[in-house]
């Protein structure tokens, strides 16, 4: 049995910003995110959605599912893997601007949508 790995934001690979200088808006959609509820062991099912302006780099799709699918077998609030996924995103690109929205599914009658926001600091 394979052995889980930590998610870290190492992991997730960019490239240049072909377009440097201009604003504008990439959206990335991962509706089969899923973790682990570390109060009951059951799985979490939810959406993860990026917005963000890249800076001098964009980051590389196949690294970020395989990022994304480390999640797994993680015992992680909504809250913390959303924060999470921010800060490791920022970690590896440094966009200008991301938002991260993780829209979970129902769970005992509740849904859960958790919004994160990062705004680069102006020099």
């Amino acid at each position: 049995m394979p052995v889980a790995t930590t998610p870290a934001a190492d992991q997730l690979e960019t490239f240049p910003n072909p377009a440097v200088g201009r604003d504008y808006l990439i959206e990335i959609v991962c509706p089969e995110f899923t973790s682990v509820c570390p109060k009951t062991g059951q799985p979490d099912f939810g959406t993860i959605t990026y917005r963000y302006t890249p800076s001098l780099h964009c980051v590389e799709l196949k690294s970020l599912k395989l990022y994304l699918q480390k999640f797994r077998d993680q015992g992680i609030f909504y809250e913390q893997v959303v924060n999470r996924l921010l800060d490791d995103f920022v970690a590896a690109c440094a966009p200008l601007r991301c938002e991260v929205v993780g829209a979970f599914t129902p769970r005992g009658g509740i849904t859960t949508s958790v919004t994160c926001t990062h705004k680069a600091a102006v020099n």
